[in-house]
């Protein structure tokens, strides 16, 4: 990646590197995480699955996202 273009963000406590702009639906989609299945926590505060389209994700942003896990 460009580096005058990227932005390193926090993903589940490791560093990682993201376009400047990249939305919170993006970053899933690259991921090949389905939003049906996972939350999604930035900076301490979970967000809504109608917002991950609008929500701009900036440098230093902490992103914990965790899976549903089904069973018994």
């Amino acid at each position: 990646m460009n580096n005058l273009n990227v932005a390193k963000i926090q993903l589940n406590g490791n560093s990682y590197e993201i376009n400047h702009g990249t939305n919170l639906n993006q970053l899933l989609n690259k991921l090949k995480i389905q939003k049906n299945k996972v939350a999604v926590e930035i900076n301490g505060v979970i967000v809504e699955k109608n917002k991950y389209q609008n929500l701009i994700l900036n440098k230093d942003d902490k992103v914990e996202i965790v899976h549903f896990i089904g069973g018994g």
